[in-house]
């Protein structure tokens, strides 16, 4: 039997929220329209943009050759929605409407979490951002040289 390893869990516990997520994206925008903020041109658009991009990053971290890309993009994909969430918290604490702290606070102070967890399913290791090609152990460095 194989062991899993980190990264397997990563991929196996956060592709069905961005599954679920994306889903809800493309099945019921209605509901995040009024979370959009105001600047935002074309909110319909932009939500099934979104709620495509969760799917596809879902679906990557199961594609080996595109498994590093979807890792990353999901970790930027939930810093560029921060804003949103934000906003939501904002509007919902500031009139006594909709959900309240409970849902809120950890949802804010999870983004981080939730960033890395992404690139941990993508088999990204922050050591390595900036470093090249990663290696793994076991396998030589190989040097092209261009002339």
């Amino acid at each position: 039997m194989q062991r899993l390893h980190r990264g397997d869990i990563a991929r196996i516990t956060i592709a069905p929220v961005f599954l679920v997520a994306g889903g809800f994206h493309l099945w019921r925008p209605d509901i995040f329209a009024p979370l959009m903020p105001r600047d935002v041109p074309m909110p319909f658009l932009v939500i099934a943009l979104t709620g495509m991009a969760e799917v596809a990053g879902a679906l990557g971290l199961f594609v080996p050759r595109v498994r590093a890309l979807a890792g990353v993009m999901l970790a930027i994909y939930a810093v560029c929605v921060y804003p949103v969430n934000i906003n939501h918290a904002v509007r919902d604490l500031s009139t006594g409407t909709g959900l309240g702290w409970f849902y809120h606070f950890p949802r804010l102070f999870a983004q981080p979490l939730i960033c890395w967890w992404a690139l941990v399913a993508g088999g990204v290791r922050l050591r390595d951002i900036g470093t090249g090609p990663v290696r793994r152990s076991g396998q030589k460095a190989s040097r092209s040289v261009r002339r």
